[in-house]
C-alpha cells in the first residue's frame, strides 16, 4: 500500500454493507456480505477519479486487516479481490476453505 492511504481510515458502513475510504473527498468502497464468521467480499469500486493511484490496492489490503483482527474467514467473489489474493498468497489463512471458488487460482 502506498504511503499517502495508511493514515487514512477504513469506515464499516453497516448499513449499506461495505467497506469505504475516503480518498480527497471521493469515496472508494468493497461491498460485503456477512454470514456468521464469514464474510464475502462480491464488489470493488474505485470512482474514474481515484483510479491508477493505487486506491483499489489500499482499501483490500485494510479490509483484509480488518476481517483477520476480527476473526473472520474470507470468501472472496470480487474479480478485483480474487487478482490481489492471486498475487498475495499469504492472504490464504483467511480464507474460508468450505467454499470452492471456480475463478480462485490460489
Amino acid at each position: 500500500m502506498k504511503p499517502e492511504f495508511e493514515a487514512l481510515p477504513l469506515v464499516v458502513n453497516s448499513d449499506k454493507n461495505q467497506f469505504e475510504m475516503v480518498i480527497d473527498g471521493v469515496t472508494a468502497r468493497i461491498e460485503f456480505q456477512q454470514m456468521d464468521e464469514k464474510m464475502a467480499l462480491t464488489h470493488t469500486e474505485v470512482p474514474r477519479e481515484l483510479e491508477g493511484r493505487g486506491v483499489a490496492t489500499a482499501i483490500i489490503e485494510k479490509t483484509l486487516v480488518y476481517l483477520e483482527e476480527n476473526g473472520l474467514k474470507l470468501i472472496p467473489l470480487c474479480p478485483f479481490v480474487i487478482a490481489y489474493l492471486e498475487k498475495h498468497p499469504e492472504w490464504k489463512r483467511i480464507l474460508n476453505m468450505n467454499v470452492k471458488i471456480k475463478e480462485a487460482k490460489f
